[in-house]
């Protein structure tokens, strides 16, 4: 158990003047800057550690961000595995302050395999609960775990603290490390709950109440239950000895926003997905005044005499004083119309605006209103009602389509009147969001599925504006490795398509040999490519689109070809499926992964639509890259796997 800092009342008082005329400021801390990440095969983890300037003690805090870019390094490919990552406030004060090893956040790096080398992909987690340590000179250290090999393959890591100067919501008072280590799940001769003993905390007399955040995966695979990565156990919080929590450690993981990825992306586990910023539980907890309290974390009783799975958990108690405002609402994020990487699955969007309401006073948000519309149009309003706890937030879905204008297309929302009461803090009430417009169509659409050997998993529907659905269908196993196409006769306006698969493997996954490959196509009514949908999408397709008259504003045909490599992972064989809006000359090649060795090069001539397929049986088992040139310029980039 640690404590980091204190308030003495006449600081506490200090605090509260000097607060009342804080504005509020936007600063960014970078640590770490594109820094090349590697493993270290024969330790299992290598250290980044690199000192950042945050703010001065004394300077108010209202939020802090951590934002995290994976990218490729520079003249190396991304690297390959799921790694369980941490970024840990590691020393205060200069290289003389007391090593902490604080884990404010936790990353599980990406299957990259298959990414081009001008990927990159940003996520955020909150980390205001450590405002006061992140101040002057911290060294932030980010802990790369693995064993791939290294020197030709990584990542290229950025972590930027977004630093929103201004009041507090609540005054921190006091923290307390809990828990913070791997520990050993369903050794049969040591219960996890020897290491997960009860912890005993004290609340100062300015508590109001206090905030759990924890972090927990499970890893290992036992023999037993496939513990602990693909097993999903239940875990319950006690605080003074009354359950305030349990549920699964588990975590769906078809629809995670970073998609397609070269591994097992679309596997559930426990309580992370690959290519995945951990968002920690957040608990609040009804600790008030001065005394004494116990919080403690068990987990589901489980053994196998052959264990080898650990539960890596880290857990922070904070104390707050009481929220310093009674009626405060704020815009967390706009979900929908954005261009972040987190929520590109509902994007671009033609209707519904998404928000993220959060409630940061102390009586319970039951009313507000907003006012929404893109910059230079129309500003609409909406009148919600609700009953947001102190520091829980909501999804909000605002009527009515997303306009645009010719370019530079920004969102804005603004949230006040919470409880019909001026709000306690107007600076975080408003948000932009600069966003791609939705595709405008013509008013005849076909789509076309080329089903895979599972369609039976597969449904569709469209609907409008308003939500209501106009055509819809559900395949089945009469309909294997055929095509499907519904011609949609549709009114200018604003339209979503949805695709779903309730296996979660979408029209193709490389493990998913049996299934085949299948595709889903939108077309205009000559059969030109409007969109191609990836078909490793795991569970969903979301579409949206704008149905208009006016030819001048058709969004154009695709100009790259269609093209699918299936299986990935083979004895030999594999098939390219090429489609395009015109014949083309092509140039396939197939090269060696080790020197770039080219061994096999294929002319096609005027090829509009066709199936190729090759066989490596011939070559020695390793990873392989399949490339597609049109026109000398390089349009696919496919790796192959060839098997024993």
């Amino acid at each position: 158990m640690q404590a980091a800092f204190r308030f003495s009342a006449l600081v506490f008082l200090l605090a509260l003047t000097s607060l009342a005329t804080s504005a509020q400021r936007v600063t960014h801390v970078v640590t770490h800057n594109r820094t090349t990440v590697e493993t270290n095969p024969a330790t299992g983890f290598k250290s980044y550690p690199a000192w950042g300037v945050f703010p001065a003690r004394g300077k108010d805090i209202r939020r802090v961000l951590l934002k995290v870019t994976f990218a490729c390094p520079d003249g190396k490919r991304c690297a390959d595995w799921d790694y369980l990552d941490h970024i840990r406030i590691q020393r205060t004060h200069g290289v003389e302050g007391k090593a902490l090893h604080y884990e404010i956040g936790r990353m599980l790096t990406p299957y990259g395999g298959a990414f081009a080398k001008d990927w990159k992909f940003t996520w955020e987690v909150d980390v205001t609960d450590f405002s006061e340590i992140l101040r002057d000179s911290v060294e932030i250290e980010y802990w790369h775990s693995g064993y791939e090999p290294a020197g030709d393959r990584g990542w290229a890591v950025t972590l930027d603290f977004e630093i929103t100067e201004g009041r507090p919501v609540a005054l921190p008072l006091d923290f307390f490390r809990l828990y913070q280590d791997s520990y050993k799940y369903g050794d049969t001769a040591r219960s996890i709950e020897a290491d997960l003993t009860p912890v005993h905390i004290v609340s100062t007399m300015a508590t109001d109440h206090a905030r759990l955040r924890i972090f927990q995966t499970g890893h290992g695979m036992d023999e037993a239950e496939n513990c602990g990565e693909f097993c999903s156990k239940y875990r319950e919080i006690y605080l003074n000895g009354q359950l305030i929590d349990k549920h699964d450690i588990w975590k769906k993981c078809g629809d995670n926003p970073l998609y397609p990825q070269a591994g097992t992306w679309i596997y559930d586990r426990a309580n992370w997905c690959p290519g995945y910023l951990q968002i920690p539980d957040s608990y609040m907890l009804p600790i008030k005044g001065q005394g004494q309290h116990v919080v403690d974390i068990n987990m589901q009783p489980y053994s196998d005499p052959k264990a080898k799975a650990n539960e890596s958990i880290t857990a922070f108690l904070f104390l707050y004083g009481q929220p310093t405002a009674a009626h405060d609402a704020m815009l967390e994020d706009i979900i929908v119309p954005s261009q972040k990487d987190l929520h590109l699955r509902k994007n671009p969007s033609a209707t519904q605006p998404v928000i993220l309401l959060r409630n940061n006073g102390r009586e319970p948000l039951r009313s507000a209103v907003i006012r929404y519309g893109t910059r230079g149009k129309a500003q609409h309003t909406y009148n919600w009602k609700g009953n947001l706890a102190f520091g829980a937030s909501a999804e909000v879905v605002l009527p009515g389509p997303i306009e645009t204008v010719a370019s530079n297309n920004v969102f804005e929302a603004t949230i006040s009147q919470p409880n019909g009461k001026k709000d306690g803090w107007v600076h975080d009430n408003q948000l932009v969001s600069p966003f791609t417009p939705a595709p405008v169509v013509p008013p005849v659409l076909v789509w076309s599925i080329r089903t895979n050997n599972e369609p039976k998993h597969n449904h569709y529907f469209l609907r409008d504006a308003k939500g209501q659905i106009i055509a819809k269908k559900q395949l089945d196993t009469s309909l294997k490795q055929t095509v499907v196409t519904d011609t949609f006769h549709l009114q200018p306006g604003a339209y979503e398509l949805v695709m779903k698969d309730t296996a979660g493997d979408g029209l193709e996954f490389w493990f998913n040999t049996e299934g085949g490959r299948g595709t889903a196509r939108l077309l205009n009514q000559q059969g030109a490519i409007l969109k191609n949908f990836d078909s490793d999408f795991g569970n969903t397709i979301y579409y949206s689109f704008v149905v208009s008259n006016d030819s001048t504003r058709w969004a154009p045909v695709v100009k790259a070809p269609a093209i699918g490599l299936f299986p990935t992972r083979t004895t030999g064989k594999t098939s390219l499926d090429y489609f395009s809006n015109q014949p083309q000359d092509v140039t396939v090649k197939i090269i060696t992964d080790e020197g770039a060795q080219t061994i096999e090069t294929h002319e096609y001539k005027s090829i509009q639509q066709a199936v190729f397929t090759y066989d490596l049986s011939y070559r020695k088992p390793q990873r392989y890259y399949l490339k597609v040139f049109v026109g000398g310029q390089e349009v696919f980039n496919k790796r192959i796997r060839v098997i024993e």
